[in-house]
């Protein structure tokens, strides 16, 4: 394991920082605290005492935060609305010391907001303010000519697809060839039926249950029954690598003659939230910094035991990495 440590400091200690490019579904995560201890005379619900409101980036903007506390250098894009909750998101990415000169405001769609109402530790209703239908040509070639620029700069390009309507396969296909024109790799965290839009992708990293209705396979509960999915999807992409990740049980890197399976690093369970993003950002990072897929998928399975013993969406540092990297080789 030391060998891990010593590349993942040698990333640390170089002067160039990985720039990573993430093109991705952004929303607001808007939560509304309180209490309740009596129920509305109108109808059966409880009444919620509002005692605080807290506001969050969601979606793609996970990723993007995580890429931040690793230390990468970000540029983020996508499609917002014109609405206050646009100049929120803005205002939390632009604190974060992230480029937004490359997100859109489309004055045809809201900025995805989902409002969640907790009391305690229990959430009572999740209300959602959006519009998923596919973005607009117009919007899609004014998005793709203002990324042609930072493409160029970029170390690794991100797509990070939650099915809000920007990845429609206009766009993305007008990415990817863009990116692949520049010899850039790109990743795709995948939402939805439809693979065959993210032809010419390096890396497609789903989950089992995404894997498993994208291939239309049964249950997938075995290498072989992944192996199979993932020839379906390789077919269909022409993809380099597909990264599934298992929960508890770790990922699995596929390629079409071979697979690596990483047994997860964690010891106890307590939230997956985000946990994918993690991932994502993680492995992103490293191999923007020169390190091999399998050395990077190692160290996202380490960050995601991190940051799954933490409450909600949360992220990590290349220090906690490290850590937990010496720790397990401890045991």
């Amino acid at each position: 394991m030391n060998h891990l440590k010593d590349k993942v400091q040698s990333i640390q200690a170089a002067a160039h920082k990985p720039a990573i490019l993430v093109i991705g579904d952004l929303m607001v995560d808007h939560y509304i605290w309180g209490n309740a201890t009596r129920l509305s005379p109108e109808a059966p619900v409880p009444i919620v005492n509002v005692k605080n409101e807290t506001t969050t980036l969601g979606g793609a903007g996970n990723v993007v935060q995580n890429l931040v506390s690793l230390g990468a250098k970000v540029i983020v894009a996508g499609v917002i609305g014109n609405d206050q909750a646009a100049g929120e998101l803005i205002k939390i990415l632009t604190d974060e010391g992230v480029e937004t000169d490359t997100i859109i405001k489309d004055n045809d769609r809201p900025t995805t907001v989902k409002t969640r109402v907790v009391v305690g530790s229990h959430q009572l209703v999740r209300v959602d303010r959006e519009v998923t239908d596919e973005v607009s040509e117009p919007i899609a070639n004014e998005l793709i000519s203002k990324l042609n620029s930072h493409i160029d700069g970029a170390d690794m390009v991100l797509l990070s697809d939650y099915n809000k309507g920007l990845f429609s396969p206009f766009l993305t296909q007008g990415i990817i060839k863009a990116a692949n024109a520049k010899g850039k790799k790109v990743i795709i965290d995948p939402k939805g039926l439809n693979y065959e839009k993210y032809k010419g992708a390096f890396i497609i990293k789903p989950n089992r249950k995404e894997l498993s209705e994208a291939a239309k396979t049964e249950k997938i509960n075995s290498i072989e029954s992944l192996q199979q999915a993932g020839k379906v999807i390789f077919e269909q992409t022409g993809t380099q690598y597909i990264v599934v990740t298992l929960s508890e049980e770790g990922m699995v890197i596929l390629s079409e003659q071979d697979h690596t399976s990483l047994p997860v690093k964690a010891t106890e369970v307590f939230d997956v939230t985000g946990a994918g993003d993690t991932v994502l950002a993680t492995m992103a990072y490293f191999m923007a910094g020169g390190l091999s897929i399998e050395d990077s998928c190692e160290l996202a399975n380490h960050a995601a035991a991190i940051v799954i013993r933490r409450v909600g969406s949360a992220t990590t540092t290349v220090d906690e990495i490290v850590e937990d990297i010496l720790k397990s080789a401890a045991n």
